[in-house]
């Protein structure tokens, strides 16, 4: 049976290249909520109202990524995702989602440094190359680092969460 390979971590811990070596690896696509938010709503992102804007247009779009994960798993293809599940409830519910079907799961969560996070998405933003989506402020950085939440031992336990060093 095809897996999903859900890959998870705070801003700029190397998410985007581990999937990328990942797919490679097990030959796999990779969906990426960041590259499906800049391609579809960017242009529509308001001046105030950020945040309420954001978490409902991320919720609709990871909606239509597991529509899609769904159409390639029946094909018996793995599928890696980067869904951005940034806080504790965010990945309760997508396990929810995936307990209530009959598909695999495997779960990786990066664990690198805040100040490799901070510079790595500094030079993210002045190279704009590589795995450089949209531009970071280090004030969004900050806003975004304090969102994380590690995953507690009982969900690196219960889930079997793979804890991947510096990428």
């Amino acid at each position: 049976m095809a897996t999903i390979h859900l890959i998870e971590g705070p801003v700029g811990a190397g998410k985007s290249t581990y999937a990328g070596k990942l797919s490679l690896a097990v030959g796999a696509p990779h969906l990426n909520l960041d590259e499906w938010m800049v391609t579809l709503f960017s242009p529509d992102r308001p001046d105030e109202g950020f945040m309420d804007w954001y978490l409902e247009t991320k919720n609709r779009c990871i909606q239509q990524i597991w529509d899609v994960t769904i159409e390639i798993l029946s094909h018996d293809i793995d599928v890696i995702l980067e869904l951005g599940l940034v806080q504790a409830a965010d990945r309760a519910r997508f396990y929810e989602r995936v307990d209530g079907t009959d598909l695999d799961l495997a779960v990786y969560v990066l664990d690198t440094p805040v100040d490799v996070r901070r510079e790595r998405v500094r030079e993210r933003n002045r190279k704009q190359s590589g795995t450089f989506k949209m531009e970071v402020s280090d004030e969004v950085f900050e806003m975004a680092n304090a969102f994380w939440e590690d995953p507690t031992e009982a969900e690196v336990r219960d889930r079997g969460i793979e804890v991947v060093g510096a990428v």
